[in-house]
């Protein structure tokens, strides 16, 4: 029996749109193995580890458990080859070390999932259980700077001191370098730190760090209605504001089987595909300045302001910040605001054949830096214009309406490079100028949002944003929100660049981390 036929025989738990099979720890350790599944995220609760699997032969998305058995379950992360990543550091003063995870009754299998060990490292950090196999323990969003650790387990522990600087992978062959970047550069951004490891210019390791920008926001929906919660999901990562509450609201709205009214899955596609455009824009621009190429990243930031501007107009927010809900939208399009956006997507329109003649010279300075393969897009399940420009056929808008009435279909490049990535965001702004316009063309009459029922269940959501797929769970106890777990772009981002900086040249980092928009707020909740 394959996995996913063990997976689709394995009992289930309510959950929608698919049932949460609970498997036993041979079959979850087992999963890498089967070449036809995608991890797409990893979580846990007090007692269960929880996985979202993408089934390529079909597309469907299968949320998978496994228990935790004395603290630990099985890891799914890979074995780097050999390197000897340490393990969970000691802490300074306070409470002692938890004591090594007892072994299970079925032993860990290999993996091919190297994706995993962020999460399994994240799960560490916010329940306390242990990801027995894994290779790298090391802490990841806990710094050290919080007042409890475990903040999710049923007992959060004491508080505990870590190392500072944090701890990086250790190499001591002679005659090599590391170059710390970041996390607070020479620019405003999103904090992250990136270090290589050189010998000369050539980098040989990357290893980023994340979590300087942790909320808490696991810890701050529970307890609360979705309507409440939204406002938090929001704010987790602002350049996915839409797509983030998007997401959202599509599983609270599954779990309770609330759909929301036609109008509001209208004006939410808008709001969305504003959004990319915007986001895309904005990338372009950074990548124009990193370029020194001003022509074009002038015109990408008028036009981003243009879009921005509309969007204020039509729904009294740059960022369309709290305007989706679970249950629909918070209010109608303001009056003048079809004819505001309109006149911005016109322009950009007018504009777009200028922009790919810009773009095509840019594109001869960007080949070959950055490379990522088809088959490293795959196992990381990377998605968004990274992956697709990999050749990645995966788009999340296939997935929730109103896409398929509109003839959505899924624009995949075959230059996984930079200068492939530029391609297909030009691209897409341009499918997306398609779909705003069918959208205003054809926007239903009716009711902006319906109430959500107070049920206890659980569903999974997704909404694509501009760097890509993100996919919410959500687990409700009479309406209020018992657990939750939100899966950015960037915990499939960040691993691949650190993947694809091997063996480049240290002048092309920045150009790399620029042309992947590398995300931190979402991964670090």
């Amino acid at each position: 029996m394959t996995p996913r036929e063990a997976i689709r025989a394995a009992p289930g738990e309510a959950c929608r749109p698919e049932p949460r099979r609970v498997l036993a720890p041979d079959i979850w350790a087992a999963l890498p193995q089967d070449p036809a599944l995608r991890l797409l995220a990893l979580w846990a609760d007090t007692v269960q580890a929880h996985a979202l699997l993408l089934d390529t032969t079909d597309g469907a998305v299968l949320p998978v458990s496994v228990a935790v058995q004395d603290g630990a379950y099985p890891a799914l992360s890979v074995d780097w080859g050999g390197i000897s990543a340490p393990q969970a550091a000691q802490p300074v003063s306070a409470a002692p070390a938890p004591p090594a995870a007892p072994a299970l009754q079925h032993a860990p299998t290999a993996s091919a999932w190297p994706g995993a060990a962020w999460f399994e490292r994240m799960v560490h950090d916010l329940w306390g259980h242990t990801a027995v196999g894994a290779h790298d323990l090391r802490p990841w969003l806990d710094h050290g700077r919080w007042p409890h650790t475990m903040p999710l387990a049923s007992r959060p522990g004491p508080p505990v001191v870590s190392p500072e600087p944090p701890e990086f992978l250790a190499d001591d062959t002679e005659g090599l370098m590391q170059l710390p970047l970041g996390p607070v550069r020479d620019a405003i951004g999103e904090p992250a730190h990136l270090r290589l490891t050189l010998r000369g210019d050539s980098v040989l390791r990357a290893e980023a760090r994340l979590g300087y920008a942790h909320k808490g926001t696991l810890l701050l929906l529970r307890g609360k209605s979705p309507r409440a919660a939204a406002r938090f999901i929001a704010r987790l990562s602002a350049d996915a504001t839409v797509a983030h509450a998007l997401a959202f609201a599509h599983a609270a709205e599954i779990a309770t089987e609330s759909p929301a009214p036609p109008r509001a899955v209208a004006l939410r596609a808008l709001m969305a595909e504003l959004e990319r455009i915007a986001g895309h824009l904005d990338a372009l621009s950074v990548l124009a300045d990193c370029l020194e190429a001003a022509a074009f990243g002038g015109a990408c930031c008028l036009h981003r302001e243009l879009l921005r501007r509309a969007a204020e107009v039509a729904f009294g927010h740059r960022l369309m910040m709290d305007w989706v809900v679970p249950g629909g939208i918070a209010a109608d399009i303001a009056p003048g605001g079809v004819e505001a956006v309109r006149r911005a997507l016109q322009r950009l329109r007018d504009a777009l054949p200028e922009l790919q003649a810009l773009a095509d010279a840019l594109a001869v300075r960007l080949r070959g830096i950055g490379s990522v393969s088809p088959e490293l897009a795959a196992l990381y399940a990377l998605g968004g214009v990274a992956g697709r420009a990999a050749g990645r056929r995966f788009d999340a808008r296939a997935l929730y309406p109103p896409y398929a009435a509109l003839g959505f279909s899924t624009l995949a490049g075959s230059g996984g490079d930079a200068a492939g990535r530029l391609r297909q965001q030009l691209g897409e702004i341009a499918d997306s100028l398609h779909l705003t316009t069918a959208l205003l063309d054809d926007l239903p009459d009716g009711a902006m949002n319906v109430p959500l029922q107070p049920v206890s269940g659980e569903g999974v959501g997704c909404a694509e944003s501009p760097r890509g797929d993100i996919w919410h769970w959500l687990r409700l106890d009479h309406g209020q929100i018992a657990a939750a777990f939100l899966r950015d772009p960037g915990w499939a981002l960040w691993p691949v660049a650190e993947a694809v900086l091997l063996d480049s040249r240290v002048e092309e980092a920045d150009l790399v981390r620029i042309s992947f928009g590398l995300p931190s707020s979402g991964v670090d909740l």
